[in-house]
């Protein structure tokens, strides 16, 4: 009968399909699922074995404890910090919530984007410079599958990143300095309550900006088959932007730069908030983020994957 999917008998016997085989009608194994290869806790797990990993979210840790030892060797020069956030330097040692405060400075401008292009930048291009990228296609792990796992691992160290950073920090801050407000030059000085609240606050801006960190790392991780080639332009790209954000004569172009708005959680301890640039800086982040993990999976659904 025309459309059968029944093959002929095979001396004399029953007749035999492709199920009858183990072979879906798509040419698929049984019981082959996309969506059970590569599970979220399996590549977590294989990322959380890397020393890079390791290195990385250890040094989240030992930061805080770096500027707490190098506070203790302070000789009372005053001459701490200047320009915008040197009022931040100064006010340090206040209490937990404050060295919380300046350990997030010290950080954000350039370590945060080291740590967040290394586990973003790093993720697929390592794979192809082992020449275990091939494999892992070939279990078969479907490509945006692949993709989108090793996108989310990365995106969670780099969470995991920023929150072991700022929970150090608040712990060994209240253990030595005390649990007092939260003290600027911006605002009123803020009760420790909402103090950790402005805080958290500041923390989830940051993570929205690094996005953008995120996305440009894992589009380059994409195309280049070398890591450090895919980490070092996500950051060198992040200090241009931010060059360029300090030349006046550019304008309103300024406003479209990924990292003119990368401050603006200074908003958020001002007395009252101020949220119009945190507001810009979240759209801008999302959308560029957004561009650069689209471009990501339409060149990688359509490379020809050799490593």
């Amino acid at each position: 009968m025309a459309g059968s999917t029944v093959e002929p008998t095979r001396g004399g016997g029953e007749p035999t399909s492709a199920a009858g085989r183990g072979v879906a009608a798509s040419g698929a194994g049984a019981g082959y699922r996309p969506s059970r290869t590569l599970p979220f806790a399996a590549e977590f797990r294989r990322q959380a074995s890397r020393r890079r990993t390791q290195l990385a979210l250890g040094f989240m840790v030992l930061l805080p404890l770096i500027i707490l030892i190098a506070f203790q060797f302070d000789t009372g020069d005053d001459d701490n910090g200047r320009g915008e956030f040197g009022s931040l330097v100064s006010f340090a040692t206040s209490g937990g919530l404050n060295f919380t405060l300046f350990t997030i400075f010290v950080s954000a401008s350039f370590l945060l984007v080291v740590v967040v292009a290394l586990f973003c930048g790093d993720t697929v291009a390592s794979e192809a410079s082992w020449g275990s990228l091939r494999y892992l296609l070939a279990i078969p792990v479907p490509r945006a599958r692949l993709l989108t796992i090793k996108l989310l691992v990365a995106l969670t160290y780099s969470g995991l990143a920023l929150v072991l950073l700022a929970g150090t920090a608040l712990l060994i801050g209240t253990l030595r300095y005390g649990w007092s407000p939260l003290r600027s030059t911006v605002a009123a000085q803020l009760e420790p309550g909402e103090g950790l609240l402005r805080l958290l606050a500041v923390l989830g801006y940051l993570a929205v900006v690094l996005l953008v960190v995120a996305g440009l790392a894992f589009l380059l991780s994409v195309i280049t088959d070398a890591a450090l080639g895919a980490v070092g332009g996500a950051v060198l790209l992040w200090i241009l932007s931010s060059i360029l954000d300090q030349i006046t004569a550019l304008g309103a172009i300024r406003s479209f730069l990924p990292t003119h708005y990368s401050t603006a959680w200074l908003g958020l301890l001002s007395t009252p908030i101020q949220t119009d640039d945190i507001v810009r800086g979240a759209v801008s982040a999302i959308c560029y983020a957004t561009a650069f993990w689209g471009l990501a999976f339409w060149r990688f659904t359509r490379k020809d994957v050799v490593s």
